[in-house]
């Protein structure tokens, strides 16, 4: 008998767990509305894989990564979008949306990656902002329904500006 394997959703929204104390931790970032979605731009498919939010996720693992592009040649393209949830009177929403871009060779176990450009997107998502424009039309496509199928309500509360941005002609 085999059990279908339990599908990962988006991180899901808390309350600050700071929140009204000034104690230690004020200010300090909280990751519990982000998650990482894997685009893989060949195979047309989106997943989250939460390994991402610190560089384990499948595309990631047992790959060096490196900022010279020469290093990966000829392997597959990935994009990591760094996806933020809110909420907001009418229900949660897609906040921020942000790509960045990975090519992984498996057969030279190396992969080209800008981790400062990662790690600022992230940063932008968490701050509500939709940067998506470096991706292909065909991921962005793929993204776009990935978020629609995950929750058509998320998707329709959110800002009009991400929907524009992931249309594709």
């Amino acid at each position: 008998m085999s059990e279908k394997k339990k599908s990962i959703g988006f991180n899901i929204i808390k309350n600050d767990p700071t929140d009204g104390h000034g104690g230690f931790g004020i200010g300090a970032l909280s990751l519990d509305n982000v998650s990482p979605v894997i685009i893989d731009v060949e195979e047309g498919h989106a997943e989250i894989d939460v390994g991402a939010m610190h560089a384990r996720s499948k595309a990631e693992k047992g790959v060096k990564f490196t900022q010279n592009r020469e290093d990966s040649e000829g392997g597959k393209q990935f994009w990591l979008v760094w996806v933020t949830i809110d909420r907001k009177q009418e229900g949660p929403y897609y906040a921020g949306v942000t790509a960045c871009e990975m090519v992984v060779n498996r057969e030279k176990r190396r992969g080209y990656k800008l981790l400062p450009e990662h790690v600022n997107l992230m940063d932008k998502s968490m701050k509500r902002k939709i940067v998506v424009e470096k991706m292909d039309e065909k991921s962005k496509r793929v993204l776009a329904e990935f978020l629609q199928a995950h929750n058509q309500d998320m998707w329709t509360n959110s800002d009009p500006v991400l929907q524009k941005a992931l249309e594709t002609n």
